[in-house]
Protein backbone atom coordinates (compact mmCIF):
# COMPACT_ATOMS: atom_id res chain seq x y z
CA UNK A 1 0.00 0.00 0.00
CA UNK A 2 2.81 2.05 0.34
CA UNK A 3 1.08 4.15 3.48
CA UNK A 4 0.57 2.56 6.98
CA UNK A 5 -3.08 1.87 8.26
CA UNK A 6 -3.12 5.53 10.14
CA UNK A 7 -3.35 6.91 6.47
CA UNK A 8 -6.45 4.81 5.95
CA UNK A 9 -7.57 5.55 9.39
CA UNK A 10 -6.63 9.19 8.32
CA UNK A 11 -8.72 9.45 5.23
CA UNK A 12 -12.14 7.82 6.47
CA UNK A 13 -12.10 10.19 9.34
CA UNK A 14 -11.59 12.90 7.95
CA UNK A 15 -13.96 12.08 5.42
CA UNK A 16 -16.90 11.13 7.81
CA UNK A 17 -15.92 13.90 10.23
CA UNK A 18 -15.71 16.68 7.42
CA UNK A 19 -19.95 15.51 6.87
CA UNK A 20 -20.52 16.44 10.48
CA UNK A 21 -17.99 18.63 11.31
CA UNK A 22 -20.76 21.19 11.20
CA UNK A 23 -22.40 19.68 13.56
CA UNK A 24 -20.65 19.23 16.49
CA UNK A 25 -21.31 22.11 18.02
CA UNK A 26 -24.86 21.29 17.78
CA UNK A 27 -24.52 18.22 19.83
CA UNK A 28 -21.33 18.86 22.09
CA UNK A 29 -23.75 19.79 24.97
CA UNK A 30 -25.78 16.60 24.35
CA UNK A 31 -25.42 13.59 27.05
CA UNK A 32 -25.95 9.91 26.13
CA UNK A 33 -29.37 10.13 27.93
CA UNK A 34 -31.80 10.45 26.08
CA UNK A 35 -31.66 13.60 24.55
CA UNK A 36 -30.70 15.38 27.93
CA UNK A 37 -28.20 18.71 27.49
CA UNK A 38 -25.31 19.71 29.61
CA UNK A 39 -25.42 22.62 31.56
CA UNK A 40 -23.81 25.33 29.25
CA UNK A 41 -22.06 27.27 32.06
CA UNK A 42 -19.17 24.53 31.66
CA UNK A 43 -17.61 24.13 28.51
CA UNK A 44 -16.24 20.29 27.09
CA UNK A 45 -13.34 21.21 27.35
CA UNK A 46 -13.50 21.89 31.03
CA UNK A 47 -14.72 18.10 31.56
CA UNK A 48 -12.25 16.65 29.36
CA UNK A 49 -9.58 18.26 31.63
CA UNK A 50 -11.20 15.66 34.36
CA UNK A 51 -10.62 13.07 32.47
CA UNK A 52 -8.12 10.36 32.78
CA UNK A 53 -6.67 9.91 29.44
CA UNK A 54 -4.21 7.51 27.73
CA UNK A 55 -2.11 7.52 25.04
CA UNK A 56 -2.47 4.35 22.52
CA UNK A 57 -0.43 3.95 19.73
CA UNK A 58 -2.00 2.70 16.67
CA UNK A 59 0.78 1.35 14.78
CA UNK A 60 1.30 0.18 11.47
CA UNK A 61 -0.76 -2.40 10.40
CA UNK A 62 1.17 -3.71 7.30
CA UNK A 63 4.58 -2.88 6.19
CA UNK A 64 6.11 -3.24 2.79
CA UNK A 65 8.95 -4.95 2.70
CA UNK A 66 11.20 -2.34 0.92
CA UNK A 67 9.90 0.20 3.63
CA UNK A 68 11.47 0.56 6.82
CA UNK A 69 9.72 3.47 8.01
CA UNK A 70 6.64 3.15 10.31
CA UNK A 71 3.38 5.59 10.67
CA UNK A 72 1.63 5.80 13.84
CA UNK A 73 -1.66 7.66 14.73
CA UNK A 74 -2.28 8.53 18.45
CA UNK A 75 -5.67 9.04 19.41
CA UNK A 76 -6.70 10.03 23.26
CA UNK A 77 -9.16 7.62 24.07
CA UNK A 78 -10.74 7.63 27.38
CA UNK A 79 -11.90 4.88 29.49
CA UNK A 80 -15.65 3.57 28.56
CA UNK A 81 -16.98 7.22 28.07
CA UNK A 82 -20.25 7.04 26.15
CA UNK A 83 -19.79 7.60 22.38
CA UNK A 84 -16.38 6.66 22.31
CA UNK A 85 -15.15 3.74 20.26
CA UNK A 86 -14.34 0.38 21.97
CA UNK A 87 -11.69 -0.39 19.36
CA UNK A 88 -9.82 0.93 17.09
CA UNK A 89 -11.02 -1.27 14.03
CA UNK A 90 -14.84 0.05 15.53
CA UNK A 91 -13.17 3.54 14.43
CA UNK A 92 -12.78 2.43 11.31
CA UNK A 93 -15.55 0.67 10.90
CA UNK A 94 -17.87 3.73 11.93
CA UNK A 95 -15.80 6.52 9.44
CA UNK A 96 -16.12 4.29 6.74
CA UNK A 97 -19.29 3.57 7.07
CA UNK A 98 -19.63 7.62 7.05
CA UNK A 99 -17.84 8.25 4.17
CA UNK A 100 -18.68 8.67 0.30
CA UNK A 101 -16.34 6.50 -1.83
CA UNK A 102 -16.23 8.42 -4.46
CA UNK A 103 -14.87 11.45 -2.08
CA UNK A 104 -12.84 9.12 -0.08
CA UNK A 105 -10.57 8.18 -3.34
CA UNK A 106 -9.65 11.34 -4.16
CA UNK A 107 -8.62 11.84 -0.47
CA UNK A 108 -7.06 9.31 -0.45
CA UNK A 109 -4.61 10.54 -3.25
CA UNK A 110 -3.96 13.86 -1.62
CA UNK A 111 -2.98 12.46 1.84
CA UNK A 112 -0.57 10.09 0.18
CA UNK A 113 1.03 14.06 -1.20
CA UNK A 114 0.87 15.39 1.94
CA UNK A 115 4.32 15.74 3.85
CA UNK A 116 4.73 14.77 7.40
CA UNK A 117 4.51 17.56 9.29
CA UNK A 118 1.03 18.28 7.19
CA UNK A 119 0.17 14.58 7.82
CA UNK A 120 0.58 15.43 11.79
CA UNK A 121 -1.36 18.51 11.83
CA UNK A 122 -4.12 16.64 10.28
CA UNK A 123 -4.13 14.00 12.82
CA UNK A 124 -4.32 16.31 16.00
CA UNK A 125 -7.29 18.08 13.87
CA UNK A 126 -8.92 15.14 13.79
CA UNK A 127 -8.22 14.02 17.48
CA UNK A 128 -9.54 17.39 18.58
CA UNK A 129 -12.90 16.60 16.86
CA UNK A 130 -13.20 13.26 17.78
CA UNK A 131 -12.68 14.27 21.27
CA UNK A 132 -16.31 16.88 20.31
CA UNK A 133 -18.17 13.56 19.65
CA UNK A 134 -17.00 12.04 22.90
CA UNK A 135 -20.24 11.92 25.23
CA UNK A 136 -19.21 12.16 29.56
CA UNK A 137 -20.55 9.48 31.91
CA UNK A 138 -23.62 10.21 34.15
CA UNK A 139 -21.26 11.00 36.99
CA UNK A 140 -19.87 13.68 35.02
CA UNK A 141 -23.14 15.19 34.22
CA UNK A 142 -24.53 15.09 37.51
CA UNK A 143 -20.78 17.05 38.72
CA UNK A 144 -21.52 19.68 36.02
CA UNK A 145 -25.27 20.20 36.91
CA UNK A 146 -24.02 20.38 40.61
CA UNK A 147 -21.31 22.60 40.03
CA UNK A 148 -24.04 24.92 37.45
CA UNK A 149 -26.13 24.96 41.18
CA UNK A 150 -24.11 25.71 43.96
CA UNK A 151 -22.63 28.95 41.26
CA UNK A 152 -25.10 31.56 42.72
CA UNK A 153 -23.46 34.17 39.67
CA UNK A 154 -24.93 32.18 37.18
CA UNK A 155 -28.81 33.24 35.79
CA UNK A 156 -31.99 31.16 36.72
CA UNK A 157 -32.03 29.71 33.35
CA UNK A 158 -29.23 27.73 33.62
CA UNK A 159 -30.38 26.95 37.52
CA UNK A 160 -33.18 25.43 35.53
CA UNK A 161 -31.46 23.56 33.19
CA UNK A 162 -29.37 21.79 35.57
CA UNK A 163 -32.13 20.48 37.63
CA UNK A 164 -33.61 19.14 34.37
CA UNK A 165 -30.88 17.34 33.97
CA UNK A 166 -30.34 16.09 37.44
CA UNK A 167 -34.46 15.05 37.43
CA UNK A 168 -33.50 12.52 34.26
CA UNK A 169 -30.36 11.26 35.45
CA UNK A 170 -31.55 10.05 39.36
CA UNK A 171 -33.62 7.76 37.85
CA UNK A 172 -31.24 4.87 38.04
CA UNK A 173 -31.27 3.89 42.00
CA UNK A 174 -26.77 3.92 41.43
CA UNK A 175 -26.99 7.68 39.94
CA UNK A 176 -29.28 8.47 42.72
CA UNK A 177 -26.76 7.22 45.62
CA UNK A 178 -23.91 8.29 43.65
CA UNK A 179 -25.77 11.62 43.91
CA UNK A 180 -24.75 12.38 47.36
CA UNK A 181 -21.29 11.21 47.17
CA UNK A 182 -21.14 14.42 44.58
CA UNK A 183 -22.90 16.77 46.88
CA UNK A 184 -25.96 16.72 44.76
CA UNK A 185 -28.63 16.40 47.69
CA UNK A 186 -27.52 19.38 49.47
CA UNK A 187 -27.12 21.80 46.48
CA UNK A 188 -30.95 20.27 45.64
CA UNK A 189 -32.38 20.85 48.94
CA UNK A 190 -31.01 24.37 49.19
CA UNK A 191 -33.17 25.41 45.94
CA UNK A 192 -35.89 24.50 47.93
CA UNK A 193 -35.67 28.14 49.34
CA UNK A 194 -35.23 29.30 45.86
CA UNK A 195 -37.47 32.26 45.19
CA UNK A 196 -38.11 30.91 41.82
CA UNK A 197 -41.24 28.78 42.60
CA UNK A 198 -40.14 26.86 39.26
CA UNK A 199 -37.03 25.92 40.53
CA UNK A 200 -38.30 24.50 43.98
CA UNK A 201 -40.81 22.60 42.13
CA UNK A 202 -37.71 20.78 40.53
CA UNK A 203 -36.12 20.16 43.16
CA UNK A 204 -38.72 18.51 45.44
CA UNK A 205 -39.44 16.42 42.56
CA UNK A 206 -36.07 15.40 42.04
CA UNK A 207 -36.18 14.48 46.00
CA UNK A 208 -38.92 12.26 45.43
CA UNK A 209 -37.57 10.69 42.35
CA UNK A 210 -34.38 9.69 43.78
CA UNK A 211 -36.15 8.89 47.43
CA UNK A 212 -38.91 6.09 46.39
CA UNK A 213 -38.34 2.61 47.35
CA UNK A 214 -34.62 3.70 48.40
CA UNK A 215 -33.54 3.68 52.05
CA UNK A 216 -30.05 4.59 51.56
CA UNK A 217 -31.18 7.90 49.46
CA UNK A 218 -34.35 8.42 52.14
CA UNK A 219 -32.00 8.19 55.36
CA UNK A 220 -29.17 10.92 53.01
CA UNK A 221 -32.19 13.22 52.29
CA UNK A 222 -33.80 13.08 55.96
CA UNK A 223 -30.57 13.91 57.88
CA UNK A 224 -29.82 16.87 55.38
CA UNK A 225 -33.24 18.24 57.36
CA UNK A 226 -35.16 18.24 53.68
CA UNK A 227 -38.38 16.95 55.48
CA UNK A 228 -39.35 20.40 57.48
CA UNK A 229 -39.06 22.08 54.17
CA UNK A 230 -40.93 19.96 51.83
CA UNK A 231 -43.91 20.23 54.50
CA UNK A 232 -43.86 24.02 54.61
CA UNK A 233 -44.01 23.89 50.34
CA UNK A 234 -47.10 21.63 50.37
CA UNK A 235 -49.01 24.73 51.61
CA UNK A 236 -47.24 26.96 48.70
CA UNK A 237 -49.88 29.04 46.34
CA UNK A 238 -48.55 27.29 43.52
CA UNK A 239 -50.05 24.15 43.08
CA UNK A 240 -47.71 22.45 41.01
CA UNK A 241 -44.97 23.03 43.84
CA UNK A 242 -47.49 21.95 47.20
CA UNK A 243 -48.38 18.70 44.64
CA UNK A 244 -44.42 18.03 43.81
CA UNK A 245 -43.50 18.68 47.46
CA UNK A 246 -46.15 16.21 48.60
CA UNK A 247 -44.75 13.67 46.40
CA UNK A 248 -41.23 14.11 47.80
CA UNK A 249 -42.89 13.51 51.30
CA UNK A 250 -44.35 10.38 50.51
CA UNK A 251 -41.42 9.32 48.86
CA UNK A 252 -39.09 10.27 51.61
CA UNK A 253 -41.27 8.48 54.45
CA UNK A 254 -42.67 5.36 52.46
CA UNK A 255 -41.54 1.73 54.64
CA UNK A 256 -39.14 4.03 56.49
CA UNK A 257 -39.95 4.07 60.25
CA UNK A 258 -37.77 6.81 61.01
CA UNK A 259 -39.04 8.95 58.59
CA UNK A 260 -42.35 8.00 60.05
CA UNK A 261 -41.45 9.08 63.06
CA UNK A 262 -39.82 12.53 62.28
CA UNK A 263 -42.95 13.09 59.99
CA UNK A 264 -44.90 13.05 62.90
CA UNK A 265 -42.45 15.22 65.50
CA UNK A 266 -42.84 17.71 62.25
CA UNK A 267 -46.90 17.89 63.15
CA UNK A 268 -47.17 16.01 59.80
CA UNK A 269 -50.67 14.14 61.18
CA UNK A 270 -51.97 17.75 61.36
CA UNK A 271 -51.02 18.95 57.83
CA UNK A 272 -52.76 15.38 56.50
CA UNK A 273 -55.86 16.46 58.36
CA UNK A 274 -55.69 20.19 56.56
CA UNK A 275 -55.39 18.74 53.21
CA UNK A 276 -58.47 16.42 53.61
CA UNK A 277 -60.45 18.75 55.18
CA UNK A 278 -60.18 21.96 53.17
CA UNK A 279 -62.49 21.44 50.17
CA UNK A 280 -60.14 23.86 48.06
CA UNK A 281 -57.74 22.40 47.89
CA UNK A 282 -56.50 20.69 44.30
CA UNK A 283 -57.95 17.46 44.29
CA UNK A 284 -54.90 15.39 43.14
CA UNK A 285 -53.38 16.60 46.66
CA UNK A 286 -56.08 15.60 48.39
CA UNK A 287 -55.93 12.62 46.84
CA UNK A 288 -52.64 11.93 47.41
CA UNK A 289 -52.50 12.85 51.02
CA UNK A 290 -55.37 10.10 51.29
CA UNK A 291 -53.61 7.48 49.40
CA UNK A 292 -50.37 8.40 51.18
CA UNK A 293 -52.96 7.51 54.87
CA UNK A 294 -54.08 4.20 53.46
CA UNK A 295 -50.01 3.37 53.03
CA UNK A 296 -49.68 4.47 56.13
CA UNK A 297 -51.75 2.58 57.96
CA UNK A 298 -51.02 -0.63 56.24
CA UNK A 299 -47.46 -0.54 56.58
CA UNK A 300 -48.49 0.13 60.71
CA UNK A 301 -50.43 -3.77 59.91
CA UNK A 302 -47.29 -4.85 58.85
CA UNK A 303 -45.30 -4.22 61.78
CA UNK A 304 -47.27 -4.71 64.83
CA UNK A 305 -44.82 -4.64 66.86
CA UNK A 306 -44.13 -1.00 66.30
CA UNK A 307 -45.32 1.84 68.13
CA UNK A 308 -48.46 3.19 66.20
CA UNK A 309 -48.43 6.50 64.74
CA UNK A 310 -50.37 8.99 66.95
CA UNK A 311 -52.59 10.62 64.42
CA UNK A 312 -54.33 7.38 63.54
CA UNK A 313 -55.61 7.58 66.85
CA UNK A 314 -56.89 11.42 67.01
CA UNK A 315 -60.97 11.27 66.04
CA UNK A 316 -60.70 14.58 64.03
CA UNK A 317 -58.34 12.87 61.88
CA UNK A 318 -60.63 10.28 61.40
CA UNK A 319 -63.35 11.96 61.18
CA UNK A 320 -62.20 14.15 58.19
CA UNK A 321 -61.40 10.72 56.78
CA UNK A 322 -64.74 9.44 56.88
CA UNK A 323 -66.38 12.77 55.79
CA UNK A 324 -64.31 12.12 52.20
CA UNK A 325 -66.53 9.02 51.51
CA UNK A 326 -69.38 11.17 50.76
CA UNK A 327 -67.30 12.56 47.46
CA UNK A 328 -70.44 12.55 45.33
CA UNK A 329 -68.38 13.98 42.65
CA UNK A 330 -65.05 12.23 43.06
CA UNK A 331 -65.96 8.30 42.88
CA UNK A 332 -61.79 7.86 42.37
CA UNK A 333 -61.46 10.25 46.10
CA UNK A 334 -64.06 8.55 47.30
CA UNK A 335 -63.06 4.70 46.66
CA UNK A 336 -59.30 5.55 47.95
CA UNK A 337 -61.07 7.03 51.28
CA UNK A 338 -62.62 3.31 51.55
CA UNK A 339 -59.46 2.08 51.53
CA UNK A 340 -57.64 4.55 53.53
CA UNK A 341 -60.74 3.46 56.63
CA UNK A 342 -60.26 -0.10 55.88
CA UNK A 343 -56.50 -0.04 57.20
CA UNK A 344 -57.68 2.38 60.01
CA UNK A 345 -60.59 0.40 61.37
CA UNK A 346 -57.66 -2.72 61.65
CA UNK A 347 -54.78 -1.08 63.41
CA UNK A 348 -55.04 -1.71 66.92
CA UNK A 349 -55.44 1.39 68.52
CA UNK A 350 -58.76 1.64 66.30
CA UNK A 351 -62.37 2.38 68.30
CA UNK A 352 -65.52 1.02 66.36
CA UNK A 353 -67.59 3.36 69.11
CA UNK A 354 -65.03 6.61 67.66
CA UNK A 355 -65.58 5.31 63.97
CA UNK A 356 -69.75 5.27 64.99
CA UNK A 357 -70.55 7.99 67.44
CA UNK A 358 -67.89 10.55 66.21
CA UNK A 359 -67.12 10.43 62.51
CA UNK A 360 -70.82 8.64 61.61
CA UNK A 361 -69.22 5.48 59.77
CA UNK A 362 -72.16 3.51 59.71
CA UNK A 363 -74.53 7.01 58.11
CA UNK A 364 -71.99 7.68 55.54
CA UNK A 365 -71.92 3.58 54.54
CA UNK A 366 -75.50 3.50 54.43
CA UNK A 367 -74.95 7.06 52.07
CA UNK A 368 -72.28 5.52 50.44
CA UNK A 369 -74.37 2.37 49.04
CA UNK A 370 -77.55 4.24 48.31
CA UNK A 371 -74.96 6.47 46.14
CA UNK A 372 -73.46 3.40 44.50
CA UNK A 373 -76.56 1.73 43.38
CA UNK A 374 -77.61 4.65 41.57
CA UNK A 375 -74.52 5.09 39.95
CA UNK A 376 -74.85 1.20 39.03
CA UNK A 377 -78.20 1.88 36.83
CA UNK A 378 -75.36 3.76 34.35
CA UNK A 379 -73.87 2.17 31.58
CA UNK A 380 -70.84 4.34 31.77
CA UNK A 381 -70.28 4.17 35.92
CA UNK A 382 -71.93 0.48 36.37
CA UNK A 383 -68.50 -1.64 36.45
CA UNK A 384 -66.54 0.80 38.49
CA UNK A 385 -69.70 1.26 41.06
CA UNK A 386 -69.60 -2.28 41.49
CA UNK A 387 -65.95 -2.62 42.43
CA UNK A 388 -66.38 0.71 44.95
CA UNK A 389 -69.27 -1.26 46.81
CA UNK A 390 -67.46 -4.39 46.87
CA UNK A 391 -64.51 -2.56 48.91
CA UNK A 392 -67.69 -0.47 50.58
CA UNK A 393 -68.82 -4.14 51.92
CA UNK A 394 -65.78 -5.36 53.09
CA UNK A 395 -65.22 -1.98 55.32
CA UNK A 396 -68.99 -2.23 56.54
CA UNK A 397 -68.31 -6.06 57.75
CA UNK A 398 -64.83 -5.28 59.66
CA UNK A 399 -66.54 -1.75 61.17
CA UNK A 400 -69.25 -4.61 62.58
CA UNK A 401 -67.33 -6.90 63.50
CA UNK A 402 -65.38 -4.37 65.83
CA UNK A 403 -68.48 -3.03 67.13
CA UNK A 404 -69.54 -6.41 67.77
CA UNK A 405 -66.53 -7.09 70.35
CA UNK A 406 -67.31 -3.67 72.49
CA UNK A 407 -70.96 -4.17 72.29
CA UNK A 408 -72.61 -6.63 74.34
CA UNK A 409 -75.50 -8.20 72.85
CA UNK A 410 -78.86 -8.27 75.70
CA UNK A 411 -79.93 -11.89 75.89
Amino acid sequence: MGRSLAIILLIVVMMAIGGIGGKADGVKNKSASGGLFWSTAKEEGDLQQQQQQQQVVVSKAKTDSDESSSAALQLNQADELDGGFSSLDGMLQWAIGHSDPTKLQETAQEVQRLSPDDLKKRQIEIKELMEKLKMPSDAQLMQIAIDDLNNSSLASEVCHRALQELLILVEPIDNAIDLHKLGGFAAVIGELSNPDPGIRTTAAWILGKASQNNLVVQKQVLELGALKKLMMMVKSSCIEEGIKAFYAISALIRNNLDGQELFCAEAGGLMLQDILINLSIDIRLRKKAVFLVADLAESQLETRDKVELPFFSNRVFLKSMVDLTASADDLDLEEKALHAIKNLLQLRSSEALIFKDFCGLDGALESTRQRLQQLMTEESQREYAMDVESLRREVELIFLGKLNEVIEVPT
